[in-house]
C-alpha cells in the first residue's frame, strides 16, 4: 500500500459526501481511506458506514470521541500506506492530488511535502515557498501564528516521521494541527514545499467553541516540552507565540486571562518581539482590546473578508 488517507470525522454529516466523493475519484492506482468516528452524533458514522458498504478502499473505525489528535494517531495505527496524508471530513482533494503528491515525495526524497491549497471559493493560497526550506524557518511561522502554508493537510507524511507526534493531550483543542507539525519539525526533516494545489479547504466553518484558560496551560507546556532540545533558539518564539494567544482572549473580551495567567510575560519580552504585541501585553486589558480587535478588523478588510 502506497498512500493510506487519514479522515478524523467528528460530527461533519453534511460534508462528508463531497468529501468522500473527491477521494474515490483520485486516479491513482494503489490508496486506502481510513475513517475514525470519533463519537458522533449527527449521524455522520451511518454515513462513513454506508460509503464503506460500496467502496472496497474505506475502512471505518468508530470510538469514544477522544480529540482529533487521537483520531489522527489511531487512523495511522490502522493504516498501511508508505505514506500518509491527512483530510478533514469537511474538505476535499482536488483532482489528482494523490498522484501529484506521491510523484513530488518520491522525486525529492524528502520526509514531508507541502502543497499550497484553494478555498472553497475558487481562490489560490500560496505561501511562496518552493522546494527545501529548513524545518527552523517553519518552525518559527508556526510559533508566530503567521504560517501561510498548509500546517498539516495538504501535505504528504512518511509515515515514519509521524512516530510520537500524534500524542498530544486530549484537552489540546485549538492549534492541535500547528502541534503536532512542530513535534514533526523538531527531529529536523527534509521539508519540500511545491506550486500544486492537491487540497480544497473550506474555510469559515462555524465553531462555537471557547477556548479556557486550563487548556492553554496544558498547550504551553506541552508546546514547551516540545521546543526544549533547542529551547534556546525558541524561547523567545514560544513567548509570542503566548503572546498571540493572549491577545486572542482579549479580541473575546476574556479580560481575566492577564491575572489569572499571562501578567508573569511581561518580565519576558524581549527586543526581538514584536512591538504591536509587546504594547498589546503591556497595556491594560480593555485598552489592548481595542488595539488588538481593530487591528484585525483591518486585516480582515485587506484581505476582502
Amino acid at each position: 500500500m502506497e498512500i493510506s488517507v487519514i479522515i478524523p470525522v467528528y460530527n461533519k454529516a453534511a460534508f462528508l459526501d463531497s468529501c468522500f466523493d473527491s477521494i474515490f475519484k483520485q486516479d491513482f492506482g494503489e490508496f486506502e481511506v481510513v475513517a475514525v468516528d470519533d463519537g458522533s452524533t449527527d449521524g455522520s458514522g451511518d454515513c462513513c458506514d454506508a460509503w464503506a458498504a460500496r467502496e472496497p478502499r474505506l475502512r471505518v473505525c468508530h470510538v469514544t470521541n477522544g480529540g482529533v489528535t487521537a483520531a489522527r494517531r489511531i487512523g495511522v495505527e490502522l493504516s498501511r500506506g508508505r505514506y500518509i496524508m491527512f483530510v478533514d471530513a469537511d474538505d476535499a482533494l482536488t483532482p489528482g492530488a494523490l498522484q501529484t503528491m506521491y510523484d513530488a515525495i518520491e522525486r525529492c526524497g524528502a520526509d514531508e511535502v507541502i502543497g499550497t491549497y484553494d478555498d472553497q471559493h475558487g481562490r489560490r493560497h500560496d505561501s511562496g515557498l518552493r522546494g527545501k526550506v529548513v524545518p527552523e524557518r517553519l518552525i518559527g511561522d508556526l510559533l508566530a501564528v503567521r504560517s501561510r502554508f498548509c500546517v498539516l493537510w495538504g501535505i504528504i507524511f512518511k509515515r515514519e516521521l509521524l512516530d510520537g507526534c500524534l500524542n498530544a493531550p486530549r484537552e489540546i483543542v485549538e492549534r492541535e494541527d500547528s502541534l503536532m507539525q512542530i513535534k514533526c519539525l523538531m527531529k529536523g526533516p527534509e521539508v519540500y514545499f511545491i506550486e500544486e494545489a492537491p487540497y480544497v479547504h473550506v474555510e469559515d466553518v462555524p465553531n462555537t467553541r471557547c477556548e479556557r484558560l486550563d487548556w492553554i496551560r496544558i498547550y504551553d507546556e506541552e508546546l514547551r516540552l516540545t521546543l526544549l532540545p533547542q529551547w534556546e533558539r525558541y524561547r523567545s518564539l514560544f513567548v509570542l507565540h503566548q503572546i498571540k494567544v493572549y491577545e486572542k482572549f482579549i479580541d473575546n473580551r476574556q479580560f481575566y486571562v492577564l491575572d489569572d495567567y499571562y501578567r508573569p510575560l511581561r518580565g519576558q519580552l524581549s527586543a526581538d518581539i514584536p512591538l504591536m504585541d509587546r504594547i498589546a501585553l503591556l497595556l491594560p486589558p480593555r485598552l489592548s482590546y481595542l488595539l488588538v480587535h481593530y487591528y484585525k478588523k483591518l486585516i480582515r478588510l485587506a484581505k476582502g473578508r
